[in-house]
């Protein structure tokens, strides 16, 4: 019988997700970085919680709770607004934060800003996908 549950609770593990994908905003050194985290919290749900965790150390490392959304349908823009202000953009959802004070805005200010790139599910793992940018005319 205890070989039966721990094969069972395993196989119930498998439907789980967790995981994160990163944009470096200071390139390769790490220090300034805004990383999404998906994580499903029962293995029967479709829904996923998604988080922010943003940090540029040594002054700032926060994370903050973002969403539900279908495990494998997450997709968040990521748009920088200068001056360490980036808003995450999910259809008609938008979040903006600034990692200078390390605080989330309770509404978006201003423009949008420039894209960067893009969060998405891709062969089942959240990846960062890195915004083509066109060269100046």
């Amino acid at each position: 019988m205890r070989k039966i549950l721990i094969v069972l609770t395993s196989l119930l593990l498998t439907a789980c997700v967790d995981d994160s994908a990163s944009y470096y905003a200071d390139g390769s050194t790490g220090n300034h970085a805004l990383t999404l985290h998906r994580a499903q919290k029962h293995f029967w749900s479709s829904d996923s919680s998604v988080e922010l965790i943003m940090q540029r150390l040594p002054d700032c490392l926060r994370r903050l709770e973002l969403t539900e959304m279908p495990a494998d349908d997450v997709e968040i823009e990521l748009l920088s607004n200068g001056d360490n202000v980036w808003t995450l953009r999910a259809g008609k959802e938008q979040w903006q934060v600034e990692t200078q004070t390390c605080t989330q805005y309770p509404d978006v200010k201003g423009s949008e800003g420039e894209l960067i790139g893009v969060f998405r599910v891709e062969d089942k793992k959240l990846v960062f996908e890195a915004a083509v940018l066109e060269p100046a005319k």
